[in-house]
C-alpha cells in the first residue's frame, strides 16, 4: 500500500479537481482557515500539502506530517509559509514528535484506517495534544463510489475499491465510510462539543480534545 502512495505521490492532486467536487472544494476552502486562526496545529497524514495550503493561512503554525517523504516533497514545491514545517512521522506514533499541539487536522485519511486500529490511532493523536485542542477531520462521503465503487469487504466490516494507476496497474486500497454515529463513538471518552457537517462529496467532523 506504502508503495501505491509513493508512487501516486506526484498526481495525487488530481482527486481535487473533478468537476463533481468543485462547489465542495471551495466551500472548503473558505472555511478551513478561520477553524484554525492563531492555533499551533498538527496535521496528520498531509500528503502532498493539498489542505496544508488552505488552513496555514491563519494557522500560528502548521507541523504537516506523513509516514511517507514522497508526497512531503511535493507538499515542499508548493508556496507556503515560514510557519509550515514537515515531519515523516506515523500516524500511529505522533507522540515522537516531542511537542503537543492546540489544533490537529486530518483530512482523507481516517478512511484509510482499518477499523480494527480506529481506537489505536484516535490514541496517537490525543498523546500530541493539548487539552481543550480543536480536532477537525475531513473525508469523502459514500459518493466517492460513484468513481471508485466498492470491491470487496473483509471479515472485520472494512471496505474496499480497486484503484488504477497512470501505469495501467490495478491496487486495492483501504476505502471506510464512517458515519455520523460511528465518528461520535471513536471520540467518545475524549471529545465534547462535537459537530458534523456533510456537503454532497465530503463530510467535517469538529471536537474539543478533552483529556481524562
Amino acid at each position: 500500500m506504502d508503495d501505491y502512495y509513493r508512487t501516486r505521490a506526484p498526481y495525487y492532486d488530481r482527486v481535487y479537481h473533478y468537476p463533481e467536487r468543485k462547489a465542495d472544494i471551495s466551500f472548503l476552502q473558505d472555511q478551513l482557515p478561520g477553524k484554525f486562526e492563531k492555533l499551533n496545529v498538527l496535521e496528520v497524514a498531509s500528503g502532498t500539502g493539498f489542505w496544508t495550503q488552505f488552513i496555514a493561512k491563519k494557522a500560528a503554525s502548521v507541523l504537516a506530517t506523513d509516514v511517507l517523504r514522497e508526497p512531503l516533497l511535493e507538499l515542499e514545491k508548493r508556496s507556503l509559509p515560514e510557519s509550515v514545517s514537515v515531519a515523516t512521522v506515523s500516524a500511529f506514533d505522533l507522540h515522537k514528535i516531542g511537542r503537543k499541539f492546540d489544533g490537529a487536522f486530518i483530512g482523507l485519511w481516517l478512511s484509510h484506517v482499518r477499523l480494527e486500529e480506529i481506537h489505536q490511532f484516535f490514541d496517537s493523536l490525543h498523546k500530541a495534544l493539548n487539552p481543550g485542542a480543536k480536532v477537525i477531520l475531513l473525508d469523502n462521503t459514500k459518493s466517492q463510489c460513484q468513481r471508485h465503487p466498492i470491491s470487496r469487504k473483509d471479515e472485520q466490516g472494512n471496505t474496499y475499491q480497486e484503484r488504477k494507476r497512470d501505469d495501467g496497474s490495478v491496487h486495492e486500497v483501504l476505502k471506510n465510510f464512517p458515519d455520523e454515529a460511528e465518528l461520535a463513538e471513536y471520540v467518545r471518552a475524549n471529545g465534547s462539543k462535537l459537530e458534523y457537517l456533510e456537503l454532497e462529496h465530503f463530510w467535517l467532523f469538529e471536537y474539543v480534545y478533552t483529556a481524562h
